[in-house]
């Protein structure tokens, strides 16, 4: 196999991976239904993001002249997106306590059972939303690194 199949093969399993995980996180985010599911795929497609980025590495090492210069950048930049998300995720819960005008998790224990409910469900929501949307750009960069080797 030439470095050209494997770096296509390496950017398609990112695409399905990645796809799946923003489609199935992105139907889940909108009936309002977090899920674990959801939060295995998306963690799975962001482990082959990262298998991809080695795989461009590797390629690198060994001399890999891709026929697009711009295959570098989409190979790599997933890993970028999938860091960003995360410091997104965890800033998600704080601005669902600031918006509540909570200081804090813990100031949700004085609420209602139902309040409190509420508010986990919020940031679980917005936490998935977040996931799936990054999941979504890191199959379209996927594609395009496919599409440029």
């Amino acid at each position: 196999m030439d470095e050209s199949a494997i770096a296509q093969l390496a950017a398609l399993a990112t695409v399905a991976a990645s796809g799946a995980a923003a489609a199935f996180g992105g139907v889940r985010w909108w009936l309002v239904a977090p899920s674990g599911a959801a939060w295995a795929l998306l963690r799975a497609g962001q482990a082959v993001a990262v298998a991809q980025a080695l795989v461009a590495g590797a390629l690198a090492v060994a001399g890999y002249d891709p026929a697009d210069g711009l295959y570098w950048l989409y190979a790599l930049l997933p890993v970028a997106i999938n860091f960003v998300a995360e410091q997104l995720r965890v800033v998600s819960a704080e601005q669902v306590l600031e918006n509540r005008e909570l200081p804090d998790a813990q100031a949700m224990g004085a609420l209602p059972e139902a309040e409190q409910r509420s508010i986990v469900l919020s940031i679980m929501r917005r936490e998935l939303g977040i996931m799936a949307l990054a999941a979504f750009v890191v199959a379209f960069l996927s594609l395009r690194a496919a599409l440029v080797v």
